[in-house]
């Protein structure tokens, strides 16, 4: 089937919002580079447009009514946002699903080490990565430090132009020969990806003096006491509290546009961001509609939707029960109705077909960058291993919300059958009977420190979430 590229339907008026969209999105990259800011970004955005915390509602004993909206946020991490529609939730939903936890490198819980003159954070790298992506280069260190008195601490180095950036190194070519006869997933060790925090073994005030008359001699430990003092005095943080934090290092750097016609987006955690705010912004843009509209962006799925903010938890059928609750009309059989009778976009990501690596691809069933938001009828691996399928009566519904919408749109699968593959939420969600399908953005180079969207495939993807949420309905 031939495929129309969205740039060549475009008028003016469109290119704007396109545009516009895109210069929002990136905002949103440069300031979500975690799961913790993602949700953060989310509850504001949401507050902003009349969203209220389902905590909030619970301890007023507030009665939902259709046009009402409430949000709830599990352990920061996770988020779920609900816009109450006429007809009883129990007949069903329209659900976004997106997740925004990406491949990275986590800091250890007793990370902090010295060796060589050199101070060191131990890691433990996060999701699937090649390891060698992630030496030589600039690194920030973005989280939270949560102390025994229950302060949090935010950190966030490495962003802004005057902060330090951090590093793993990487072994000099003339003395690589051995390294460079290793595979490509040993080239660089997962133990190898350790952090360089700093290399001074004292923190020099006004009260220091110049020369080393009188002066020991730098001993084992001296630099990594400097660090510590340092985090003492810049962040009132000791050594202990590394046991209770949550710090995450990623690329350092901004996202930006790409190509001399600035049809791209270059940066990192477009996987699965690029599904995630278009999602959100649909769910801000859609008007009253008679079936309730859901927003899910969650974490984990990087590593198996695991954990009580990932979608294997009960989080969001937890919080669908509060707010059939507050709504008048909840029973375990009413909730059981809704989660079965719903419809949703799992709206994860897909590969562009690459020209330069066209042997993993079956071309005629590759997304192709430019050509619209992808459907994914199935994900998994070899024979559709940990796949959801979806019916053929769910996505010729899909089919014609999207014609009515002039959205475009393309199918694809994850690679040639015996290449590779790969999963999403969808599966989890299609555990309770709802219609799920995989629907998103293309992308190149993708789990790379620097993934790459076009800006038209993010615009009919934010458009086919907006009808979506206006026009499904159960078949």
């Amino acid at each position: 089937m031939e495929r129309l590229n969205a740039w060549n339907t475009y008028d003016l008026k469109m290119q704007k919002e396109c545009d516009d969209l895109s210069s929002a999105y990136i905002d949103f990259l440069n300031q979500c580079k975690t799961e913790r800011e993602c949700v953060d970004y989310a509850v504001n955005a949401l507050e902003d447009a009349g969203y209220i915390d389902l905590e909030e509602a619970k301890e007023e004993k507030r009665e939902l009514k259709p046009g009402d909206k409430v949000y709830s946020v599990m352990m920061n991490k996770s988020i779920a946002a609900f816009r109450i529609g006429t007809r009883p939730i129990e007949e069903g939903m329209n659900i976004l699903g997106a997740h925004i936890d990406s491949p990275r490198l986590d800091v250890k819980q007793n990370p902090l080490y010295e060796d060589g003159g050199m101070a060191y954070l131990d890691t433990h790298y996060y999701g699937g990565i090649k390891k060698y992506h992630y030496v030589a280069r600039p690194l920030a260190i973005h989280g939270v430090v949560v102390k025994k008195n229950g302060e949090t601490v935010i950190v966030n180095i490495g962003e802004d132009e005057d902060d330090p950036v951090f590093f793993v190194s990487d072994i000099l070519i003339h003395l690589a020969q051995a390294q460079l006869k290793k595979e490509g997933s040993k080239v660089v060790e997962g133990e190898d990806l350790d952090l360089v925090i700093g290399s001074k073994p004292l923190v020099i005030t006004a009260d220091s003096k110049a020369g080393s008359e009188g002066k020991k001699p730098q001993e084992q430990g001296d630099v990594k006491k400097a660090i510590l003092k340092i985090l003492e005095e810049e962040y009132d943080i000791e050594e202990a509290d590394f046991e209770s934090a949550e710090l995450e290092i990623v690329p350092a750097g901004k996202a930006r546009e790409a190509g001399l016609d600035r049809s791209m987006v270059l940066s990192y955690g477009q996987d699965d961001r690029v599904c995630a705010y278009p999602s959100l912004r649909a769910l801000l843009d859609t008007k009253d509609c008679e079936r309730t509209s859901v927003c899910l962006l969650v974490d984990k799925e990087e590593i198996g939707s695991v954990g009580a903010t990932g979608m294997r938890s009960h989080f969001f059928e937890n919080a669908l029960a509060e707010v059939m609750n507050l709504t008048g009309d909840y029973s375990e059989l009413k909730l059981r109705r809704a989660l079965a009778g719903s419809d949703m976009l799992s709206s994860d990501v897909s590969a562009v077909y690459d020209p330069l690596y066209k042997e993993c691809f079956d071309k005629k069933n590759s997304a192709m960058i430019g050509e619209g938001v992808v459907f994914n009828k199935y994900t998994g691996s070899r024979g559709k291993s940990g796949s959801n399928d979806a019916n053929a009566e769910y996505i010729a519904q899909l089919r014609n919300i999207f014609d009515n919408a002039d959205v475009r749109t393309q199918t694809a699968e994850l690679g040639k059958v015996d290449v590779g593959g790969g999963g999403t939420i969808a599966y989890i969600m299609a555990l309770y009977g709802m219609n799920v399908i995989d629907s998103g953005v293309a992308v190149l180079s993708m789990h790379s420190p620097y993934e790459v969207t076009s800006k038209a495939d993010i615009f009919e993807a934010y458009r086919a979430y907006k009808a979506f949420l206006e026009n499904a309905d159960r078949v």
